[in-house]
C-alpha cells in the first residue's frame, strides 16, 4: 500500500449507503458524499458556500453491514481510505475518469450530532486485530470471560499511579501487563 493517497473526508452523506453482496457472499456498501467548503466573508458578515466535492465511497465487509444499518442519506461522516482515480468509457465512447474513496474507517461527525455507539459480533472468522467484534468463540453478550480488557481497571495500591502500578491480586492471573519477566514501565511486546 505504499504509495497510495491517503485521505479524510468529513461531509454529508448524499444517498442511504446501498448495501450488495459478491457472489462470494462478501458485503460491500457504496455512498457518496458532499464535502463543501465554507469561509465566512467579512465585508457581508455571512458565511459563503464554495463548491461541493462529490466523492463515491465503498466499504467492505462487516463494516459495509454496519455502515448499511447505520447511516443514512443527509448524515455529517468522516471517511478516512484510499483516493482512488478509475478510467471508463462512457455509451457515447468518451473516456472519463472519477475519483472514489477505498474506505477504512467511517462514522458519524459528531461535532453537531450525538451518536450512540454499540459493538457488533464477529459473524465470520479470519483476521484479527481492533474494531472486529468479540472474538470466535465469544458468549453472546460479547467477550470471553477471561477477557482482561472486559474487566474495570484495579486501583492503585500505595497511592502510586501509572503504569508501574501493582494490579490487585484478584486480577493479576489475567493481566498481560504482569507478564514474567515484565518489570518497571516497559508494556510485554
Amino acid at each position: 500500500m505504499a504509495g497510495e493517497t491517503v485521505i479524510t473526508v468529513v461531509g454529508n452523506l448524499v444517498d442511504d449507503p446501498e448495501l450488495r453482496f459478491t457472489p462470494s457472499g462478501a458485503a460491500v456498501a457504496n455512498f457518496r458524499i458532499a464535502s463543501t467548503p465554507r469561509t465566512f466573508d467579512r465585508q457581508t458578515n455571512e458565511w459563503k458556500d464554495g463548491d461541493a466535492l462529490f466523492l463515491s465511497c465503498s466499504v467492505w465487509r462487516q463494516a459495509a453491514e454496519n455502515v448499511a444499518e447505520s447511516l443514512q442519506r443527509g448524515m455529517r461522516v468522516v471517511v478516512q481510505g484510499r483516493l482512488k482515480a478509475r478510467t471508463y468509457e462512457d455509451r457515447e465512447g468518451q473516456k472519463r475518469t472519477v475519483f472514489e474513496i477505498e474506505v477504512e474507517e467511517v462514522g458519524p461527525s459528531l461535532k453537531y450530532a450525538t451518536a450512540k455507539v454499540s459493538r457488533t459480533t464477529r459473524q465470520g472468522g479470519g483476521g484479527g486485530g481492533f474494531g472486529g467484534g468479540a472474538p470466535q468463540g465469544a458468549p453472546a453478550g460479547g467477550a470471553p470471560a477471561d477477557d482482561p480488557w472486559a474487566t474495570p481497571a484495579a486501583p492503585a495500591q500505595g497511592g502510586q499511579g501509572g503504569w508501574g502500578a501493582p494490579a490487585a491480586p484478584a486480577q493479576q492471573q489475567n493481566d498481560p501487563w504482569g507478564a514474567p519477566g515484565v518489570g518497571g514501565d516497559e508494556p510485554p511486546f
